[in-house]
């Protein structure tokens, strides 16, 4: 593929001379380059580095001159590769492309009545970990992902899922504005109020499909509207760390059932349970462990019997947090009651116990808690699961049992499961959003178009294996059961398959695979009509995973 005329930044052709092959393979990489890079034929035609909005509107004209589909690509964590594209496609890569001043700054305050929260005005181009220190700093916070170097881009069109899910919603639904350019080049903004079909379809549909999103403005929520440290509450977090036993596993997860099978839980609550591998990199997700190295590594050595080794063995991960709502909202004994389970988790399982604290601080601060500074979770290919359920009789089915004693196969040596402890590793993610309180439910009318917004559980199960055909085979084989238990007619978790677009898997044809991610129809066909409206020529459609442009 010929390059684009008079465009300043970096481009890089597909070619095979060898020597031009280096540099076309050093940027050619992304989350899901170590699985579907074969599959999904991951190799662009062409992978541009765009400077500015005019190198993004020439490569856009270049594109629809020649019948070139486009892939936009800002961090480049989407699961299956959907930020990739083919041999006859062009990838726009924007993770350096909106990096100035003027690309993370606040604005001006929305006059009532249409608004009294504080906007910011970000990029796609900012990471995770710069847009949460930003707003860290400025004493404001909105619910966010947990990798620090996910970038806004994909983020916020799938939802942007994370530990403050039940307490405040989706990054999404802090969108008020989105700007971007369209299939001819113009740059147009995108409101509610201006385009209500097109932002509810951004919001929600498959991401990368509608125009070349460059910023969002989004809602920010004040540390003053919810830390009240003269008269009292002030927000409450538990973090803790347990060496993996199913016996600790069982206990943590029977909270998030208990949890989402109470439709009555306050929306104040917030809790997420997950459970790595050994050889995680458990300094990146709890960088507080340094500090008493020393004697974790010794409590290890003699829970474990792995002296001076410094890698970690499997662990149990525990976030949970409570927020006050306003300032009559009071931590009251049966909030302590709450965080007591956890600290008898510390009390019973001492010998096991590697961290806990409990940090009381605003809102903004806790955030930076819960985040992990490291761009994936293990150097290997992947199956990735992840299962939304709408349930509240997990506790009554024994769903735990069911998932524990999955996970355990993996984490724990056996002479019936010993290849699968040898060649898989896992990161689970089991967070609850359910009850009628949580705004996960309850913004789910607010002009979005996220699915399964009456969820009670999100559960991924990842697991990554040792490159090869054994590795491979073992990890396929164990979600393959995972698929039967834990969707359909006779699951214990959920009746239905349900996905969400941020942790796709499987068939990647969207027109066949729609079902999985959109509970009608009508709404995926309603998704559809903006498509063909934004996509008139097919420059936003550079792989399956797009939802079917609907031409009227």
């Amino acid at each position: 593929m010929e390059t684009i005329q008079d465009f300043r930044g970096l481009q890089y052709p597909f070619t095979t001379d060898p020597i031009l092959r280096h540099a076309y393979d050093a940027n050619n990489v992304e989350y899901a380059t170590s699985s579907y890079q074969i599959d999904h034929d991951m190799f662009p035609g062409l992978i541009a580095f765009p400077q500015n909005d005019d190198d993004i509107q020439k490569a856009v004209k270049y594109a629809k001159d020649n019948g070139y589909p486009i892939s936009v690509m800002s961090g480049g964590h989407q699961y299956s590769g959907a930020c990739s594209t083919h041999g006859k496609g062009i990838q726009l890569n924007l993770k350096l492309t909106y990096k100035g001043p003027q690309d993370l700054v606040m604005l001006p305050q929305l006059p009532a009545p249409n608004g009294n929260k504080p906007l910011v005005y970000v990029s796609v181009s900012q990471s995770l970990g710069e847009f949460n220190q930003f707003l860290q700093d400025r004493q404001l916070f909105v619910p966010h992902g947990q990798c620090t170097d996910v970038r806004l881009g994909g983020h916020a069109q799938t939802g942007g899922y994370g530990q403050l899910g039940r307490s405040f919603g989706l990054l999404g639904d802090h969108i008020w504005g989105i700007r971007m350019i369209n299939h001819d080049g113009k740059i147009q903004e995108v409101t509610k109020a201006s385009n209500a079909e097109l932002f509810y379809a951004i919001l929600g549909g498959s991401p990368g499909n509608f125009g070349v999103i460059t910023h969002y403005t989004i809602e920010a929520h004040r540390d003053a509207d919810h830390d009240f440290p003269e008269i009292g509450p002030r927000p409450h977090g538990f973090k803790g760390v347990w060496l993996y036993r199913d016996t600790v596993l069982k206990l943590l997860l029977n909270e998030v059932a208990a949890m989402a099978d109470d439709p009555e839980f306050p929306r104040n609550f917030d809790l997420c349970v997950s459970v790595v591998s050994s050889s995680f990199t458990m300094l990146k997700l709890i960088p507080e462990l340094k500090d008493n190295m020393a004697e974790i590594l010794q409590r290890i050595a003699e829970a474990v019997g792995v002296n001076g080794d410094t890698k970690f063995p499997a662990c149990i991960v525990l976030y949970a947090q409570w927020v006050p709502m306003n300032a009559e909202d009071k931590y009251t004994d049966k909030v302590d009651e709450w965080f007591q389970r956890f600290r008898n988790l510390d009390s019973f399982f001492k010998y096991w116990c590697i961290h806990a604290a409990e940090p009381i601080e605003p809102v903004s601060k806790m955030t930076s808690e819960w985040l992990f500074a490291a761009p994936r979770e293990f150097d290997h290919p992947y199956e990735k699961r992840c299962y939304m359920t709408n349930s509240t009789t997990l506790v009554q089915d024994k769903w735990v049992d069911q998932v524990a004693d999955q996970i355990h196969q993996v984490l724990t040596p056996s002479l019936s499961h010993l290849a699968l402890w040898k060649n898989c590793f896992l990161s689970v993610q089991i967070q609850c959003f359910g009850g009628k309180y949580s705004q996960f439910y309850a913004n789910r009318n607010n002009g979005t178009s996220y699915s399964w917004r009456n969820s009670t559980v999100c559960q991924v199960l990842d697991c990554f294996y040792k490159d090869g055909e054994e590795g491979k085979a073992l990890a396929k084989g164990w979600q393959a059961e995972n698929d039967k238990l834990m969707c359909g007619e006779n699951s214990r978790f959920s009746k239905q398959d349900k996905r969400v677009l941020w942790a796709s898997y499987g068939d990647w044809d969207m027109d066949k695979s729609w079902p999985f991610y959109y509970e009608c129809q009508a709404k995926y066909e309603r998704i559809g009509r903006q498509r063909g409206l934004a996509d008139p020529r097919g420059t936003f459609t550079p792989n399956p995973f797009s939802v079917k442009a609907v031409k009227d």
